[in-house]
């Protein structure tokens, strides 16, 4: 390898420290609600809480684990992964196969892909997504929060730029063997396009997990919300120290405030994103520059 230049070296230096300080400050209100999640309300009242717990106590967890209005929202959240990101992962890459094609190779591709490139500029409105969802029968269930949003234009087009990218000999070589289209994309397509599959399987999984407001209106029970749908209307819509049983009184003058319980969700809502994301940020970069090059 050539030799880097002083100038280089100190170029690297500084970058590297630059985002060493950004992504730090990323993490700080992680951190802080973390340590105010561990805290006492005593502690956090008068606020000394910074990047450490003052007066540690899992009082707030010990709550949480006692609603199960928190855990039957979660239960809603991964059922609902674990159908829409297959469902969506499966309808973008059988979408952004045959696009992926030139024109001589699949003559209807250019006008099919402003089929796609349209919705993802303009949207017809909320009026007649919940009116397209309410006559097709699918509010109040799962699958109201599945397969409005399976089709993603944006992911469909990161696929594609991936695809085209992929040597066309591989292809003609599984043709010359007498592999069909299908074949040819389960065998020699998929096994190549790992990074960008994980980095859109990743997308899914953050746009599924994060969605609030399709529970807010597609589903007609608090009992059928998803996490964060029941986050938005317990943590931010309402106050928690509007309690509504002696027990959660009792427990909220046991040394559990407003705050404290809000982080104590906040944070065990996140805890699964955190636990998929280090897996999955090895490809992440790959998928991105190589489904961004445009062929």
């Amino acid at each position: 390898m050539k030799k880097r230049s002083a100038g280089r070296r100190i170029f690297v230096i500084i970058n590297y420290t630059f985002l060493s300080l950004v992504a730090f400050l990323c993490l700080l209100p992680m951190l802080n609600q973390l340590a105010i999640s561990f805290s006492t309300d005593a502690a956090v009242s008068t606020g000394t809480v910074g990047l450490l717990p003052k007066e540690p106590t899992l009082r707030s967890y010990l709550f949480m684990a006692r609603k199960p209005e928190f855990f039957s929202s979660l239960v809603i959240s991964l059922e609902r992964i674990a159908l829409a990101v297959p469902i969506s992962l499966a309808v973008s890459i059988l979408a952004a196969y045959p696009l992926s094609k030139q024109n001589n190779q699949f003559k209807p591709r250019k006008y099919i892909i402003w089929y796609f490139i349209v919705p993802m500029l303009f949207w017809g409105g909320l009026i007649p997504s919940y009116m397209a969802v309410r006559n097709t029968g699918l509010i109040n269930t799962i699958w109201a929060l599945v397969i409005p949003g399976a089709v993603n234009v944006f992911n469909i087009l990161l696929l594609m730029n991936f695809f085209r990218n992929i040597p066309r000999e591989l292809e003609e070589a599984a043709v010359i063997d007498g592999a069909g289209n299908m074949r040819v994309l389960v065998s020699v397509i998929l096994p190549v396009s790992a990074p960008v599959i994980a980095t859109v399987t990743l997308f899914f999984i953050v746009n599924h997990w994060n969605s609030w407001f399709d529970g807010l209106i597609y589903m007609n029970s608090p009992s059928r919300y998803p996490l964060q749908t029941y986050l938005q209307t317990r943590v931010i819509a309402h106050n928690m120290t509007a309690m509504d049983s002696l027990r959660e009184v009792r427990e909220m003058s046991a040394g559990i405030s407003d705050r404290t319980g809000k982080a104590a969700q906040l944070f065990l809502s996140a805890l699964p994103i955190l636990a998929v994301y280090p897996f999955l940020q090895k490809y992440f970069t790959t998928g991105i520059v190589m489904g961004s090059v445009k062929g």
